[in-house]
């Protein structure tokens, strides 16, 4: 999982910006407490000529959400980021993972799903455009403060 995560910060040209540790990823998505949910995405299964299973440990995708709060709106799906590796895009991955997240949220009835897209990732906001009722909020301004 998280190298797909670093292989979406090299397309998104800030490589240098991942500094989470593996220990300090899995505890916060496996640990007694977690603050993150995923789905992933595999290869279907397939037998090699030495019997030995091939792609059950290959992941290709990844959709990791946490849960946001709006006192407007309640609980809500934050869906930090939906990856594909690159030699998987165009396949449906992508819509596998995001139609599971679509019912996650409703399962958990939560609001609604709310997420980031980089201006200049063309390719994902067409993506997300061929799905109803998405808004592209261009009110608001990103803020953070990092330590």
């Amino acid at each position: 999982m998280l190298e797909l995560i670093r292989e979406l910060a090299i397309y998104e040209k800030a490589e240098a910006e991942v500094s989470v540790s593996l220990d300090h990823f899995t505890e916060s998505g496996f640990g007694e407490n977690p603050v993150w949910w995923a789905f992933v995405a595999s290869p279907p299964l397939s037998h090699s000529t030495g019997g030995n299973i091939v792609g059950a440990d290959h992941i290709i995708g990844l959709a990791l959400y946490y849960i946001r709060y709006s006192t407007w709106k309640g609980q809500l799906m934050y869906l930090e980021d939906i990856i594909v590796t690159e030699n998987e895009r165009g396949k449906g991955v992508g819509k596998l993972l995001f139609d599971r997240l679509v019912e996650e949220a409703k399962e958990k009835r939560f609001s609604g799903i709310v997420w980031q897209v980089l201006e200049w990732n063309k390719p994902a906001i067409h993506f997300y455009g061929q799905y109803n009722n998405v808004v592209f909020d261009e009110e608001w301004i990103n803020c953070a403060i990092r330590f």
